[in-house]
């Protein structure tokens, strides 16, 4: 047996995945854009960190909705079908948000029914994707692949903030601007689709109805210990931590008395240590060692926040959010290889679309945290979510390796 190319980037050796990466890439840049407009904007419009959290919470709500079922479809139909129509629902949605903000009639309602919408989309876009990430590659490079899509989600909220920033910098431009480019970037990420093979489709398909299929798949991940505790570790830390972006154009007004449109600059930064991390942990993918670094990341999450929290000023507060991005990040980008490595892959979208909770996890606690953070202050707030993450990952990662232990004696 021929063995797989080593290194964080062993993936890339395979054409069809680097088509897909490029794809994901401006999908991601556009995603990770809306959340820096959709934040200024909102903060424009109130004034309020809860109102920064509600029109994010959009997002959750849709994805709640969809995602569990479109995991179930992303089993069940063709894979670049489903994600190629739910990309150019987010276009449209979002060109026309731009159009609204244009002409002056953009309101708080309509920042949340467009999340709601790309919430939705996601819903069916986020489990597709990684689900075609299994058909495209050998099982000896499941795990990498994983983990580098993962990397393109880190790339993306180092290019999203920067693109978004440059948009809102240029007064010509400034939101609408913003929301047209995030349009075409999803409609180009459609097309790439379009360079890729034929998406397989399960055999016998017809014979089962989608509602069955996805409990099956529910039964699936939680009869099984350990998958069921790695995903509850994912989005319980996920849920818990991740809503301190909502918080970031707060902290910069209230707490220090700077412009919310550094928001751009802070977001830059925690992208660029969860790139880095998210590289280092691309390597560990396939190894025995993964789940151990994951676990390790979870807890450093937690300490990350602490630090936020307790950060004095603007540049103490940059180096913790950098050390925030890195854990983060790495913590995300092993998160898909840990998972999919104990995944049958005849529910790979199934299981992928639980995952995903964690993201409408964030974007709906992102409101109530908003609003704690307008009683209690924002850095007390930061301060509670890292202790939340540390007791989190301790136990998570205490049950994952019992798991791992009565597994081996099996």
């Amino acid at each position: 047996m021929s063995r797989a190319p080593a290194g964080s980037f062993a993936a890339f050796s395979i054409p069809n995945f680097r088509v897909l990466f490029g794809g994901t890439l401006f999908s991601f840049t556009a995603f990770f854009m809306s959340t820096i407009v959709q934040s200024v904007v909102a903060f424009e419009l109130t004034g309020l960190n809860g109102a920064v959290g509600g029109a994010i919470a959009g997002q959750g709500l849709g994805m709640v909705m969809c995602g569990p079922l479109g995991g179930a479809y992303a089993d069940r139909l063709p894979k670049r079908r489903v994600i190629a129509v739910g990309q150019l629902i987010s276009a449209l949605s979002l060109i026309n948000l731009g159009w609204l903000y244009a002409g002056g009639a953009i309101t708080i309602t309509n920042l949340v029914i467009n999340s709601t919408i790309m919430g939705a989309a996601f819903g069916f876009i986020g489990p597709a994707r990684q689900a075609l990430v299994v058909d495209l590659v050998p099982d000896t490079l499941r795990g990498n692949a994983m983990a580098m899509t993962n990397v393109s989600n880190t790339v993306s909220r180092v290019a999203g903030p920067a693109v978004a920033g440059g948009f809102l910098a240029v007064e010509s431009l400034g939101p609408a601007g913003a929301y047209f480019g995030m349009g075409v970037l999803y409609v180009l990420s459609a097309l790439a689709l379009l360079f890729l093979p034929k998406s397989v489709v399960r055999a016998g398909v017809a014979d089962t109805h989608v509602f069955a299929d996805l409990r099956e798949g529910l039964v699936y991940a939680w009869q099984d210990v350990r998958l069921r505790n790695l995903l509850i570790f994912f989005v319980t830390v996920m849920l818990t931590g991740f809503p301190y972006v909502a918080l970031t154009a707060g902290w910069l007004e209230i707490e220090l008395g700077r412009p919310k449109e550094q928001v751009a600059e802070v977001a830059l930064v925690s992208a660029l240590g969860a790139l880095s991390a998210s590289l280092w942990a691309a390597r560990f993918a396939d190894s025995s060692q993964a789940t151990r670094v994951y676990s390790a990341l979870g807890v450093a999450f937690g300490v990350a926040l602490l630090l936020f929290g307790l950060a004095p000023g603007f540049i103490s507060g940059l180096v913790a959010v950098f050390l925030v991005g890195a854990a983060s990040g790495g913590f995300h980008a092993l998160n898909g290889a840990v998972i999919a490595r104990e995944t049958d892959p005849r529910y790979m979208g199934r299981v992928m679309s639980l995952t995903f909770i964690a993201f409408a996890g964030f974007s709906l606690t992102a409101a109530p945290l908003g609003y704690l953070a307008d009683i209690y202050g924002v850095r007390n707030v930061l301060f509670g979510m890292g202790l939340g993450v540390i007791v989190i990952a301790l136990v998570m990662s205490a049950r994952v390796a019992r798991d791992a232990a009565s597994k081996n004696q099996v």
